[in-house]
């Protein structure tokens, strides 16, 4: 070994102890005014403050602390010991950093030294840590403590939503077989707008001047797809071509709609309590929601017995309404649907439940993730009856071509030349739209 590689390699071995001994002594501050902090301060009216206010209070808190105990502490040790205060009393500690990206849509927590996120549809690991199993476990309690929830052997799985609608799912063991975990589904500080989903090629302009008709004539539109597909992404564009004037009442299990409107009551199903008594489900919400004089009734999923209300709703004047469910194709969709009212326990027949489907859908919307990690529409579906058979018809879809030596999928979207039966009524609605716009083509 030569020389300049002995001098090289001491350095890096110098510089990595230095490290470990900087690491150590912010940790030992941490603990040390962390535990003063719990003591001697209310840290569950500072989390209340808004962020900068915050971080003001306790920089001031810390500041006195250390004037009273006289130490002398380096300036960038300091920076690190406050921002690590205020991560652990009143953020959520490693995972901070994380959820100040916008453009990380997803954070999963594997265990202390597993944590992965989602940029851009792809999943990466990253070198934020936790101490241990016990940290993480601190930091699920700082999310659902402010809520009431719980977590704990006799309930270890929970969901909770944080301050910026961002969604929460925690399981601990024992059917956590490796310890906690943590998923967190982050949103836009800013809905997506129709603009920006054509922009990202996620449908084409003609398929956006379609939709946007759709809801203006109030079609009931069912948006289907996996999950991390879009679909309340899809859900929050469409709601913006609903016009003014009309009455809107939202249900979803975790609020996750974010609609700029003026008539708009929001309501949100609740688990049981500590007691197990107290739930609210979807279902119960869809009914009191027909009370409500709603013009439009947007349920944010469905996934249960809801979905028969959900259908007598559309069936029976609330048009224009919207909702989502989980499956792969629009057949898939329907054959959901059909599972979920039959488990609902009235006795309808197969023949009569499809027929509740002509009557309250009009539309399928199936929306994907790509194995590039792009989300696009890849289909838009007409719900029609012949000869007394429910027939799914597509409008438009995107047909795969293969994939390029990058990985992103190619292909391109299609108008299949079908022109739907809604087309009249959407003219009857006065809306202006070219019927030449399902002329088969490709549209890119």
């Amino acid at each position: 070994m030569s020389w300049v590689q002995k001098v090289k390699q001491r350095n890096t071995s110098t510089n990595a102890k230095t490290s470990l001994i900087q690491e150590d002594e912010v940790d030992k501050w941490v603990r040390h005014y962390k535990d003063r902090l719990i003591k001697e301060a209310d840290l569950e009216s500072i989390t209340t403050l808004d962020p900068q206010e915050r971080k003001y209070t306790i920089e001031r808190l810390i500041s006195k602390m250390i004037e009273e105990e006289r130490v002398i502490i380096p300036a960038n040790v300091m920076h690190e010991i406050i921002n690590q205060l205020i991560n652990e009393s009143v953020g959520y500690g490693p995972l901070e950093s994380l959820l100040q990206q916008d453009d990380i849509t997803e954070i999963m927590v594997n265990s202390p030294n597993e944590i992965f996120i989602e940029r851009k549809g792809k999943l990466k690991r990253t070198s934020v840590r936790f101490k241990d199993e016990e940290h993480i476990r601190h930091i699920i309690d700082r999310i659902i403590a402010p809520l009431g929830r719980r977590i704990d052997e006799s309930s270890p799985m929970v969901d909770a939503r944080l301050h910026d609608g961002s969604r929460v799912n925690a399981a601990i063991p024992p059917v956590s077989l490796d310890g906690p975990v943590i998923s967190i589904r982050k949103f836009k500080a800013d809905p997506f707008s129709m603009r920006e989903l054509i922009e990202l090629e996620s449908f084409h302009p003609i398929m956006g001047e379609f939709l946007t008709a759709l809801v203006k004539a109030k079609c009931n539109i069912l948006v289907s797809g996996g999950t991390g597909s879009g679909k309340t992404t899809l859900l929050n564009v469409l709601s913006a071509a609903i016009p003014s004037g009309e009455r809107i009442v939202t249900i979803e299990d975790m609020a996750e709609l974010r609609f700029g409107y003026e008539n708009l009551v929001r309501m949100e199903a609740r688990p049981a309590n500590m007691e197990g008594s107290g739930e609210i489900g979807i279902r119960h919400l869809v009914k009191n929601a027909l009370r409500m004089r709603p013009d439009r009734i947007i349920v944010g999923e469905v996934r249960g017995t809801e979905a028969i209300d959900m259908l007598q709703a559309m069936n029976t004047g609330h048009e224009g309404s919207l909702t989502t469910v989980h499956a792969n194709t629009p057949k898939d969709a329907l054959g959901r649907l059909e599972a979920m009212v039959i488990m609902s326990g009235l006795p309808l027949t197969v023949d009569v439940i499809r027929g509740y489907f002509v009557g309250a859908l009009d539309i399928i919307v199936q929306s994907e993730r790509l194995i590039d990690g792009r989300r696009k529409l890849v289909k838009i579906s007409e719900v029609v009856e012949e000869n007394g058979e429910v027939l799914i018809k597509d409008i438009f879809h995107f047909n795969r071509k293969g994939t390029s030596d990058d990985g992103k999928v190619i292909g391109n979207f299609e108008a299949t030349g079908y022109v739907p039966h809604v087309y009249n009524r959407i003219q009857g609605f006065g809306i202006e739209l070219d019927e030449t716009l399902f002329n088969k083509r490709c549209l890119s």
